[in-house]
């Protein structure tokens, strides 16, 4: 008798995408930190659902060079607009651009972010402050610019944030993220409640282990990311595909989830429950360890 291997049994769901076609049509979507990474996953799948995007981050030639891959493999239609979220008058900026370009807005997801791993000792106040501003403070001002024009314009609107798993649990080793994702955190659910008469949805998304070359190289360079296998931490023994949350967030700013307000949903194959905190387990890194990720982390700043 063959036997068949469970896993080519079971159909590849992450590759694929999860709504009818055209199910985005007519509608105007925001993604911060849109240029690369998460971002851009979430925005191409929007667009191939038949939105209009509006990309942001504070690289013009990135977002310009993502612009022209993205309109390229759709057909849709991608304006790049370039904005630091810590500044309120470049999200204003964003918000009127879309505006005048689209003429409605539909979604914001907030995407951009920042991270650091180190010892909480070693980082500086501005460090701190720096991730602290990005994720939280970026979050806020996205959210309020979109917020106050929906409610103006009596419009339904929606909004959905990128958090992580340890923004509920806090995690060793990230602390400045974990303050700032903890804190969207607590906006998501404050905004859900206070804005829902308004018809603005907002919810959240707690994504595990999803790699990004960038980011992740940054984060964990050299032998750090052997060591420190994410998959190892994963019932599933896998990492999450992109086209997974991009399905995700998908779903969570359609008309198919319009009566989840307020929630937040975790992605992570199950790692949260294998032990909170992602990176609580860089206590096996040696200070010496440290001293290279430093070393590796200013040379990639001057370059």
């Amino acid at each position: 008798m063959q036997q068949t291997n469970i896993n080519d049994a079971l159909p590849d769901s992450g590759d694929n995408g999860m709504l009818r076609d055209n199910a985005f049509k007519g509608k105007t979507i925001i993604v911060t930190g849109g240029g690369t990474g998460l971002g851009k996953a979430m925005g191409t799948y929007f667009l191939k659902l038949g939105a209009n995007l509006v990309i942001t981050s504070r690289k013009l030639d990135v977002l310009q060079k993502t612009a022209t891959e993205m309109e390229a493999e759709t057909g849709g239609k991608v304006l790049a607009v370039a904005c630091d979220v810590r500044n309120y008058n470049e999200v204003e900026n964003v918000l009127q651009q879309a505006l005048d370009t689209f003429g409605t807005l539909h979604a914001l997801v907030n995407n951009a972010a920042g991270n650091f791993i180190s010892p909480t000792e070693r980082l500086s106040a501005n460090a701190f402050s720096t991730i602290i501003d990005i994720v939280l403070k970026g979050s806020v001002n996205c959210s309020l610019a979109l917020g106050k024009h929906w409610i103006k314009e009596k419009t339904p609107g929606n909004i959905l944030n990128i958090i992580t798993t340890y923004a509920s649990t806090g995690s060793g080793y990230v602390v400045p993220s974990a303050c700032a994702k903890g804190g969207v955190l607590a906006m998501t659910r404050s905004l859900a409640a206070e804005w829902g008469h308004h018809q603005i949805r907002t919810n959240a998304i707690a994504p595990g282990p999803f790699p990004t070359k960038g980011a992740w190289e940054r984060l964990l360079p050299g032998e750090m990311a052997a060591k420190f296998d994410f998959k190892n931490r994963v019932p599933l023994k896998r990492v999450g595909k992109h086209q997974e949350i991009a399905n995700l967030a998908a779903y969570l700013i359609s008309d198919y989830s319009g009566y989840i307000n307020g929630d937040v949903i975790t992605i992570d194959g199950g790692e949260w429950l294998q032990g909170a905190g992602q990176f609580n387990g860089l206590e096996i890194v040696t200070d010496e360890m440290w001293d290279g990720i430093e070393q590796m982390t200013r040379s990639a700043k001057g370059s």
